[in-house]
């Protein structure tokens, strides 16, 4: 039986740049999962979100020249891949189309039930919740739920400037706290 290759964050960038199938294929393994979670709590459609989820994967591959690991982790430099991608793709055309002849299912509701599960599991939730409440809205709104600085400081009736403010404030606590 062969053991299964572990690999450190560092060796493992190193080899994807070098375009490696076994390190991708480890990546796959083992950050899928938690990217489909992100990219199922913003695009509910299961079969859209696999989609997605496979974009995503092709855009690190082509991407990993551009990591640099003095401004983050790899995990989080994938985060922000999905969630990008995720909300390209729900604010397409396309997308807005054929959510407008789908109807709400019980099956909606089940998978909608289901991402908040996956989420809880990989401690996202967890983490955010260490911030203060007025942060923590902030990256709900924003990383969870898929809506633009625009947008939050219109339903919250604060000013875009303090939005942004919070939210830089927000994300370089949340990357001490997982670091």
């Amino acid at each position: 039986m062969e053991a299964v290759k572990k690999y450190g964050e560092q060796e493992l960038v190193l080899l994807l740049k070098q375009r490696h199938q076994s390190a991708f294929g480890y990546l796959y393994d083992n950050y899928s999962s938690a990217l489909n979670s992100i990219i199922m709590n913003i695009v509910p459609d299961y079969e859209q979100a696999s989609d997605v989820l496979q974009e995503v994967f092709v855009k690190i591959w082509k991407q990993i020249e551009t990591y640099d690991d003095t401004k983050g982790r790899l995990f989080t430099w994938m985060l922000n891949i999905a969630r990008n991608t995720s909300i390209d793709t729900v604010r397409s055309k396309a997308w807005q189309n054929s959510r407008q002849n789908n109807e709400l299912t019980e099956t909606n509701f089940a998978a909608a039930g289901n991402v908040q599960t996956n989420i809880d599991q990989i401690g996202l939730r967890k983490i955010v919740h260490q911030l203060k409440e007025e942060h923590k809205v902030l990256v709900e709104l924003s990383y969870f739920k898929g809506y633009t600085q625009d947008e939050i400081s219109k339903m919250l009736d604060i000013p875009l400037g303090t939005v942004k403010t919070r939210l830089r404030t927000a994300l370089t606590q949340l990357r001490q706290i997982i670091r």
